[in-house]
């Protein structure tokens, strides 16, 4: 790990011949699909060659890439997941199209009026509210990045939530429950 934290190519073809098969077996677990195991397993490795300096920091490397490879493959489930609700729900908005370029051009600004609202955050809530929808953070751990109480980064999520779904509903022309869904799917 370490020479592979240096540059080391060599160090990192080992690491990587040395935990493909099973990364793909593990992940095949759950997709049941090959092509996508194999696609997941090769973004780990991408990701590990990207971020090869943190390797200094790990103590066990099976863990580590195992634990990359769940989150990734969690990712991808999320993003499945959101993609599905929100084709279902965006149904009644395009009864009148057919075709699936509609559903992406809704979905694409669905997903541009979420991130335009926020970015209208004030910093420090728009921090809170990227850490805990993005990185996954929980409240104890916000806190300390940020040397906050947890009281605090309630409360500054709490108006960053209220914020967004309001956002959603005034300038999206949907209703509430597809507003609370956009913000949900954000979440996700």
């Amino acid at each position: 790990m370490d020479r592979c934290a240096n540059g080391d190519r060599q160090a990192y073809a080992q690491l990587y011949t040395g935990y493909l098969s099973p990364l793909i077996k593990y992940i095949f677990l759950f997709t049941r699909s090959r092509e996508l195991s194999e696609e997941i397993v090769q973004d780990v490795f991408v990701k590990i060659w990207e971020k090869k300096e943190q390797l200094l920091t790990v103590q066990s490397f099976q863990p580590y890439i195992f634990k990359s490879a769940k989150n990734l493959l969690l990712d991808y489930m999320r993003r499945e997941q959101s993609q599905s609700r929100f084709l279902t729900l965006s149904g009644p908005f395009s009864e009148a199209c057919d075709e699936q370029a509609d559903d992406e051009l809704i979905y694409g600004q669905y997903y541009q009026l979420a991130l335009d609202a926020i970015n209208l955050l004030p910093e420090k809530r728009k921090q809170v509210f990227e850490l805990k929808t993005r990185e996954e953070l929980s409240l104890d751990e916000i806190a300390d990045r940020l040397g906050i109480s947890k009281s605090v980064v309630k409360k500054q999520l709490y108006a960053a939530t209220g914020f967004v779904k309001d956002y959603l509903r005034r300038h999206g022309e949907i209703t509430a429950d597809i507003a609370i869904f956009m913000f949900l799917f954000f979440l996700i």
